[in-house]
Order: C-alpha cells, then structure tokens, then sequence
C-alpha cells in the first residue's frame, strides 16, 4: 500500500496544463521575434511590395589632383576635379563609388559629406572644376561614365549600376581628415561610410 501511495504522488503534469504551457511559450517566442523583425522590414514589404535597398560604398578617389578616376579606372578630363595645392578647398571636388544591390531602383534622397547636405545637379557634361555653370560648390552629380553625368531629374541608381557620385565641396578639408559620408534614400535607408581626404581607396 505504501508503494502506490508514492506513485499516486509522482504523477505528472495534467495534459491540458501541458498543452497550455507550450502554447504559451510558442505565443511568447512568435512575438519576440515578431518584435525584433520589425526594424528589418517596412510597411511596404509587409503588404508584399519588395523595397528591401543595399547600396555599397565600393570605394573613392579624394586625391588632390586634378583629374579623379570613376567607379569604372577611368580618368575624368584634366582641370576637372581642382589643383594640386595640398588639400581639399571648396570647389574642388571629391569622387565616391556606389552600387545599388538591390532588386528595385535606389532614389537618392539626400547626400552628405562632412555633415553639409549637398544638392542634387543635373548637368549634362562634367565641366572645369571652377566652371560656375555646370557643378558648383554644394552639389552632386551621378556620374555614368567619366564624361557624362545622369541627365534624369533625381539622383537614381538602377539595380545592379554601378556609378560615382561626384561632389563639388562647399567647405575645405585638410590633406588626411577622415570625413564621413552618409547617404541616404527616398525609403528611409541610411549608408555611411569614411572618405579620408587626399587619398583613393577602392
């Protein structure tokens, strides 16, 4: 008799108790990850419309010369890009390479560099660096080859362009200072990267 009182009192947990606590548990776990997920995924791609953006900073040439290479080694025109001077004042200019990753196109929203906000500029041809007709100090152009610039209204990259963004400086910069350049998308998407003036990289 002593023995099956013991295991009368052994007996395990009721199966609806069971059954409660692991749906329990699979409520708590879903809405975790539900919760960590969000910041991933916007609106739009929760009603299905893919706008996931990767856009890669492949590189950059801020050297102090006059002539800067594109995305693609190839070298803009002479007087395009400043004077040899020792360092990076306003006017002068500042080439930085991107790729759109992703599936869609990339409308750029806004580019910065050094923490100024830069102007888009739809010039047709790349000018003298101090040509106060095409670009000028505060703005950017898409660059699609060494001579050409992106004649579309806004700044935007195709999926799977590759193309350099080419930015007339509206400040100095000394030979050597790491400026951080940010950009940023019409989605809300932000890319940063480091451009160390007087240097190529990429």
């Amino acid at each position: 008799m002593v023995q099956n009182n013991n295991l009368a009192n052994r007996r395990a947990v009721a199966p609806v108790i069971a059954t409660l606590l692991l749906v329990a548990i699979a409520v708590v776990g879903g809405t975790i990850i539900f919760v960590f997920s969000q910041g991933f995924f916007s609106q739009a791609q929760i009603s299905g419309t893919p706008t996931i953006e990767s856009v890669k900073i492949l590189g950059y040439d801020a050297r102090d010369v006059d002539a800067l290479v594109t995305h693609n080694d190839i070298a803009m025109a002479a007087n395009t890009a400043g004077v040899a001077n020792n360092a990076k004042a306003q006017d002068e200019r500042v080439a930085i390479y991107l790729k759109n990753d992703s599936v869609n196109q990339v409308l750029l929203s806004e580019v910065r560099l050094g923490g100024t906000a830069y102007t888009y500029d739809t010039a047709g041809a790349l000018g003298l660096w101090n040509d106060a007709v095409e670009l000028i100090p505060g703005q950017y152009s898409v660059l699609t080859t060494a001579t050409q610039i992106l004649p579309d209204p806004a700044a935007v990259l195709q999926p799977g362009q590759t193309a350099t963004i080419l930015i007339d400086l509206n400040d100095n910069f000394p030979i050597g200072r790491d400026t951080q350049f940010k950009l940023t998308t019409t989605n809300g998407a932000v890319f940063v990267g480091t451009v160390v003036m007087g240097q190529n990289a990429g």
